[in-house]
């Protein structure tokens, strides 16, 4: 088995004090400028073409974080569906346009009491929610299998794997995987009794075809350069290490200038190159 290999995700001025390391592994990268409307609403093509440019000799995989600011995959409203449809479309274009082959979208679930009731919309149950998400998607899923780009689902509030693992076979679709955010799973296990940052990942198995990799202490969501947190790392890379295929494991920091230390965590324990 090859072992794992890091990547990260950067916004493009930060690529430069990155770009040897990026091109010496020909590691994964994700993009970030997709994530707000200043990008999208402007001259996107302009900067996809300074980033290719800029990438030139890259050959690991690329991809960008999608849309997610005030969005909802799980709308209802037919003009909010169609807003979240048509950023989520915009986000596809601008991976197309810098070789992107995954593009990270948010998971809907939120939860008030009970764990397997999802109460973003606590009038109807947990097939109907799905089935708003499904048609919220569709079009967008379409997108992306024409354009050979994975939408993965990331957990945010997520409390349970099995929950955001239903919601990703019912789309039914080659193109829609899950995103694993170790540090949001972490919160989660210490401050409701999810579970373990390990167990999503076991439990996830095949599906899961991304991983943004930080750390914190449970008491909010700090993108830390992992090792600073109490995250048990062992066991999530031995973990992840097993898996049939490996996910693009994608450093995402608060500081990217902490990615060299981040990177030189996992080395030196072993468990990544």
């Amino acid at each position: 088995m090859s072992p794992l290999r890091l990547g990260a995700a950067l916004r493009t001025e930060h690529l430069p004090m990155h770009l040897t390391w990026l091109l010496d592994g020909q590691r994964d990268l994700e993009i970030q400028e997709a994530i707000g409307w200043d990008v999208l609403d402007g001259d996107w093509q302009a900067h996809a073409r300074r980033l290719r440019t800029l990438l030139e000799g890259h050959t690991g995989r690329r991809g960008v974080h999608g849309p997610f600011i005030d969005l909802t995959i799980s709308a209802r409203d037919p003009l909010i569906r169609a807003a979240v449809q048509t950023r989520l479309r915009q986000g596809l274009d601008f991976a197309a346009a810098v070789g992107g082959t995954h593009m990270v979208i948010h998971s809907p679930f939120s939860f008030m009491g009970n764990a397997y009731l999802p109460t973003s919309a606590p009038d109807f149950g947990r097939a109907d929610f799905i089935e708003n998400v499904r048609e919220t998607l569709a079009p967008v899923i379409a997108q992306a299998e024409q354009q050979g780009c994975t939408l993965v689902i990331e957990n945010i509030r997520d409390r349970l794997p099995g929950l955001l693992l239903a919601l990703v076979r019912a789309l039914d679709s080659d193109a829609v995987r899950m995103s694993l955010d170790t540090g949001h799973a972490y919160l989660h296990h210490i401050t409701q009794g999810a579970p373990p940052v390990d167990y999503w990942v076991r439990e996830a198995g095949p599906l899961l075809a991304h991983v943004h990799l930080q750390d914190n202490d449970a008491y909010t969501d700090r993108h830390w350069t992992p090792g600073d947190g109490n995250i048990p790392w062992r066991s999530v890379m031995q973990t992840l290490a097993a898996l049939p295929e490996q996910p693009r494991l994608i450093l995402e920091l608060a500081d990217s200038t902490e990615i060299p230390r981040a990177a030189a965590f996992f080395v030196e324990a072993g468990w990544a190159v």
